[in-house]
């Protein structure tokens, strides 16, 4: 019985709160939806790609399904024409659900200053993180995905609940 116990040391209690043991759970699995639009889409592709690793974040799942899907990370240029269908995803997706505005043309339209461009994707969807970059780097997109991890995990059941 000395044996086993010395060999199992103190391992004490961990408590937390049911909501806060959720938003964690939430954090490290994260399920992207694939929405490129433009030359930012290649740097999304390469932050999943084996020098970042998003899987470390939890987010090697990307969906093509929004129903499949709880982030949806808006990289590029959107087209007034484009703007409908994006809602209609964003509508379609599991609640909760976020959103992050990647690139300066997804967060005010960039140097695209005309009637065919959305000016900001969040006139169509509301914007939880913007990663500004003309395209941003990886690690910049990194950075907003931390950013909104920590904004999950400061959430409360009756934001969230209300969808």
């Amino acid at each position: 019985m000395g044996v086993v116990s010395s060999k199992l040391g103190n391992l004490g209690v961990v408590t937390t709160s049911l909501e806060d043991a959720i938003n964690w759970a939430r954090t490290g699995a994260m399920w992207p939806l694939l929405f490129g639009l433009a030359c930012c889409a290649i740097e999304m592709m390469s932050t999943q790609a084996s020098n970042y690793d998003l899987s470390r974040f939890g987010m090697e799942l990307n969906r093509a399904s929004p129903r499949q899907s709880d982030l949806i990370i808006v990289a590029g240029r959107v087209t007034r024409k484009m703007a409908p269908v994006l809602r209609q995803l964003y509508d379609q997706m599991a609640s909760p659900k976020y959103v992050i505005s990647m690139g300066d043309c997804a967060s005010c339209g960039g140097v695209y200053n005309n009637y065919a461009i959305v000016q900001g994707v969040d006139e169509i969807l509301p914007v939880d993180v913007y990663v500004a970059g003309c395209p941003p780097r990886p690690e910049q997109l990194i950075h907003g995905i931390l950013t909104l991890q920590e904004k999950v995990k400061t959430e409360r059941w009756a934001d969230w609940i209300k969808g």
